[in-house]
């Protein structure tokens, strides 16, 4: 199947047009902050592979590259890794307004750094403009980019999904006025990034459900979003059959504690499928804020000695304790694709998922899909891939089948490379002659 990927990717497009120089922009990009790092390691990778010539511009946390890969740093205050961020503002920094700003931000509650990224990403291609045939933004979406469009770079952005569906389930799930104002703080960026997608020329997000959204919240028609699916490692993220699966174990991952994600709605599954299979447990890839409310619900809910949580383990690691569960479940409320779960199918995990957002797009038939936000549902699901052997071998086959057919980063780099070429470049050319 790996080789089917690849040959479908080597022939599109067909006329096998020149290499590109691509500069692809993530305002922090490390892999462990999130999926935007992830994306940006492998995108430039297959961009790569196909023969660009590809630099990454980011702000810190900085992303791991392959060493034919360039990154171009652009340095933040990083206010994040501070252990005081209201006393990591220097006098010299008072030089700067993008500093200044981003500290003033922190400090009143909001995050400016999409904001300051643009400006300092800006002054950085306002240099070396000459060097790319294509800016490429992660999700930074910041008014820098309608600015580098203006100065007549052809630019192009990725909108994972619209981060307003994370702030409303946020304002709901907040337990008081004052929360409800700082979360609305928080994300005033969201104004930023709605102008902007609007006025760009060129927007590529990952799903039908991501583009429907798109032009739900922030106003641009469908017509003018292409979608481009995301990718996965499928070398890496494959079945280990030398590793044994162990009776009950249940694997989820989850970055925050974030309503979105759904792991209240999976501890609640959890507490019911025990009552029929006593040895089912949970490991979560991932972390839990202390205190936070799905911590209490842990407590409440008595099922803290089954469940156990590991962070900031490698890649080569995950796969491992993928090959160690007998099934996987993706609980979120809403994804605007859904990785976690296409890297289980990829590592031949029968999945259980929610039907929030895109996750059907990725799943399909090949593992088990049930209303999001339904905790009996999601207990049933998962209950019937544990008493089901001849099942469990079923979606195993069928999702590793179907992300190597669909998913895998080489055929997501020629599909980027064909809309470059065949809708970005020549729409750039006549703007400019225009």
């Amino acid at each position: 199947m790996e080789q089917d990927c690849l040959a479908r990717a080597e022939a599109a497009p067909a006329d096998n047009p020149p290499a590109l120089r691509i500069a692809l922009l993530g305002y922090r990009s490390h892999p462990h902050v999130g999926g935007q790092g992830i994306y940006l390691k492998y995108l430039s990778r297959a961009l790569q592979q196909m023969g660009h010539q590809v630099d990454v511009l980011s702000g810190p946390p900085y992303p791991e590259l392959d060493p034919e890969i360039r990154l171009v740093k652009i340095p933040s205050l990083d206010l994040y890794a501070t252990p005081n961020h209201i006393r990591a503002l220097r006098w010299r920094h008072l030089r700067s307004f993008s500093d200044l700003f981003e500290w003033w931000s922190m400090a009143t509650g909001g995050f400016a750094e999409p904001y300051t990224f643009g400006r300092r990403v800006v002054h950085y291609l306002r240099e070396h403009r000459d060097e790319y045939d294509v800016v490429h933004d992660n999700q930074s979406l910041c008014y820098g980019l309608l600015e580098l469009q203006q100065l007549g770079l052809t630019v192009v952005a990725t909108v994972h999904h619209p981060i307003t569906r994370d702030r409303d389930l946020a304002v709901q799930e907040a337990t008081s006025w004052g929360h409800r104002l700082l979360i609305r703080r928080w994300y005033s960026f969201l104004k930023m990034q709605k102008k902007v997608v609007r006025q760009l020329n060129h927007v590529v997000t990952v799903s039908e459900c991501s583009r429907r959204d798109i032009a739900a919240e922030f106003g641009r028609a469908e017509t003018r979003t292409q979608v481009i699916g995301n990718g996965v490692d499928t070398d890496l993220f494959s079945p280990r059959p030398d590793i044994s699966r162990v009776p009950g174990r249940i694997i989820t991952t989850t970055s925050s504690d974030q309503p979105l994600k759904g792991f209240g709605v999976l501890l609640e599954a959890l507490q019911q499928v025990r009552a029929q299979r006593p040895d089912a447990h949970l490991v979560v890839i991932g972390k839990l804020q202390p205190d936070g409310r799905n911590q209490r619900l842990l407590k409440q809910l008595g099922l803290e000695e089954c469940v156990s949580f590991r962070s900031g383990i490698s890649d080569l690691e995950l796969v491992r304790e993928y090959a160690r569960a007998s099934v996987a479940v993706c609980p979120s409320l809403y994804e605007g694709f859904g990785l976690p779960a296409a890297e289980a199918m990829s590592c031949g995990v029968p999945l259980v998922s929610s039907d929030g957002g895109a996750l059907p797009e990725v799943v399909s038939d090949a593992g088990i899909l049930v209303p999001a936000g339904n905790a009996t549902a999601l207990a049933e699901g998962i209950a019937k891939v544990l008493g089901n052997r001849v099942l469990a071998q079923a979606l195993m086959q069928m999702g590793r089948q179907r992300i190597t057919r669909e998913f895998c980063w080489n055929r997501v780099a020629a599909r980027l490379t064909e809309y470059y070429w065949r809708e970005v470049l020549p729409l750039n050319r006549q703007a400019v002659s225009a």
